[in-house]
């Protein structure tokens, strides 16, 4: 195996390795239409993968528009096995005052890409 060859899979390796060490772990839990007006986007459609982020997050409207990888981690209820093990994009439209820190609030078609609605909450990773 050539010297460039092994430095491009040491680098790939290195980059998934950075992506996975900078994710950020919460909670999740999601909310219904209608989904406008938003606190960013006021009556202009985004989609249904959407989320509103916590106030910290948000950070006085900075957050608009940032796309989110969010990854449901496992369960805070008692529903056994909530994680479909799928990863849904989300871009934030929206403030979730009530929401704790490192907590998003998904629109109810996120959550259910990567968690059954039933669990209600679900503990996350999101990049």
């Amino acid at each position: 195996m050539g010297f460039m060859t092994r430095a491009l899979i040491l680098v790939s390796i290195v980059a998934c390795l950075t992506s996975v060490a900078h994710a950020i772990a919460g909670q999740a839990t999601f909310y219904t239409p209608p989904y406008v007006p938003s606190a960013c986007f006021r009556n202009e459609d985004r989609g249904v993968m959407i989320a509103a982020a916590n106030t910290g997050l948000f950070a006085n409207r900075t957050a608009c528009g940032t796309r989110y990888r969010v990854t449901c981690t496992g369960t805070t209820s008692n529903v056994l096995r909530p994680c479909t093990g799928n990863s849904v994009d989300v871009t934030i439209v929206d403030v979730c005052v009530s929401c704790a820190a490192n907590e998003l609030e998904l629109s109810r078609e996120a959550f259910a890409v990567i968690a059954n609605p039933d669990a209600g909450r679900i503990n996350i990773d999101y990049v």
